[in-house]
């Protein structure tokens, strides 16, 4: 698991450029067969992956620099200007410089027939109109009546009087797009797998409800009268108000679920596997009433069973963490998606505990974490020496035959792994 943010890029991120292709080498030469992502579509404000502007964009921050300066299309002095070694992303600073260079780049691209036949095949239309109509009206609850109706005429008159916008946004795509897939043919030829991730919801401020407003509970004027979040649990004693909008189920049912089927269709071309976040919001979601707290929210019955049914599932997976209950089980057995199983969620002393090894089902992706989690080494280093001591009395009682028993915390991680391995 590996975001590709968090590779050590020259250029303040992550990218899709050589650090990407060096981990790809890496998990060739580790024996590893599976790289799993973190969502990678473009974001909203606040940086999250799991909050994006477009379910199907690509998020312009992984650009690979150095092949636009290849192409011609940035200079030298503007690469050492963009080039930033650090620990921790600034994203205040790639805000503000990255989307300029960019326009730079565009500014030098000559438009090829590969290009316009890209941009006339209308693929990323939505998301290049809603990022145009950002950099000129705000956020989606300050668009003008005419866009938020999609007024059709007065929309096509709006790209012909800001077409330079509307092109730049397809070309941040169409370059992004075309590294992301010659990535993806390397780690392929290579015999890894890329396995990506789906949030189950999408952003109030992006263009997927700015065009398909019926598909969710909201008033004429976008405004949600429910959104989405999770009750106290694990993670958060208050809960978690992440304030999407929610899906409007009956409207959904009317076409098929067509809106659904779409967007796992579009992510399966993009991944080998697709894990689907927050499963269990397709068996029940939390409802929280707009301006509430979390913890004033209500489970809700969702549809996730009718969606499940009607697609291609061979290659999905469930995050099935957090609140789960008969409902969540019942989709996992009828839609046949394996679920997660977390280690560092197993050592509570219970036998009964469904992350312990022995109580791991073949049907399972088994980790020592996820991105939710501290690492492992974090995770016991955060531990007194008491609660160390059971902790490690229990690791030690799951090792797998020929693997060192644990003594220090520096051994955990690398006992876990062994751990993790042993129960496929």
């Amino acid at each position: 698991l590996m975001p590709v943010f968090a590779l050590p890029g020259k250029y303040g991120i992550g990218t899709f450029g050589k650090e990407s292709y060096d981990f790809i080498d890496f998990l060739a030469q580790s024996g590893q067969r599976v790289w799993q992502m973190l969502p990678l579509s473009q974001t909203v404000y606040g940086d999250s992956p799991y909050q994006t502007t477009a379910d199907c964009s690509f998020n312009p921050y992984f650009c690979d620099l150095d092949e636009l300066f290849s192409l011609g299309l940035l200079t030298k002095k503007e690469l050492k200007n963009a080039s930033s070694k650090v620990s921790k992303i600034d994203y205040g600073k790639l805000y503000l410089e990255r989307t300029a260079l960019l326009k730079k780049a565009f500014s030098r691209f000559d438009y090829s027939d590969e290009f316009l036949t890209f941009v006339n095949s209308k693929k990323y239309r939505d998301y290049a109109i809603f990022m145009t109509a950002k950099d000129r009206f705000g956020s989606l609850s300050d668009f003008p009546a005419w866009l938020k109706t999609l007024n059709k005429r007065l929309i096509d008159k709006f790209i012909d009087e800001n077409s330079q916008d509307f092109l730049f946004y397809n070309f941040t795509q169409f370059i992004l797009e075309r590294q992301f897939f010659r990535l993806k043919k390397y780690a392929n030829d290579k015999g890894i797998k890329l396995f990506g991730d789906l949030p189950l919801y999408v952003a109030l401020d992006s263009a997927d409800v700015w065009k398909n407003k019926s598909q969710f509970l909201l008033d004429d004027d976008y405004k949600p009268s429910l959104v989405a979040g999770v009750p106290p649990d694990y993670f958060s004693q208050d809960g978690q108000l992440w304030g999407n909008p929610i899906y409007d189920y009956d409207q959904m049912k009317k076409d098929g679920f067509k809106w659904w089927k779409n967007r796992l269709k579009r992510s399966l071309e993009r991944y080998d596997i697709l894990r689907i976040d927050h499963f269990r919001g397709l068996d029940r979601f939390w409802a929280i009433p707009f301006g509430e707290s979390a913890k004033s929210g209500e489970w809700t019955k969702a549809y996730g069973e009718e969606i499940l049914l009607s697609v291609n599932k061979k290659r999905l997976v469930a995050e099935d963490l957090g609140v789960i209950d008969d409902g969540v089980i019942n989709l996992l057995k009828n839609t046949g998606l394996p679920g997660m199983k977390v280690l560092l969620f197993a050592f509570d002393g219970n036998p009964d505990n469904p992350y312990l090894p022995k109580n791991i089902p073949s049907q399972s992706v088994a980790y020592v974490g996820t991105h939710d989690n501290d690492t492992a080494r974090g995770f016991v280093n955060g531990l007194n020496d008491e609660q160390f001591a059971s902790f490690k009395n229990s690791v030690n009682s799951v090792l797998p035959v020929g693997v060192k028993k644990v003594r220090g915390r520096k051994c955990v991680a690398p006992a876990l792994i062994e751990t993790a391995l042993s129960t496929s």
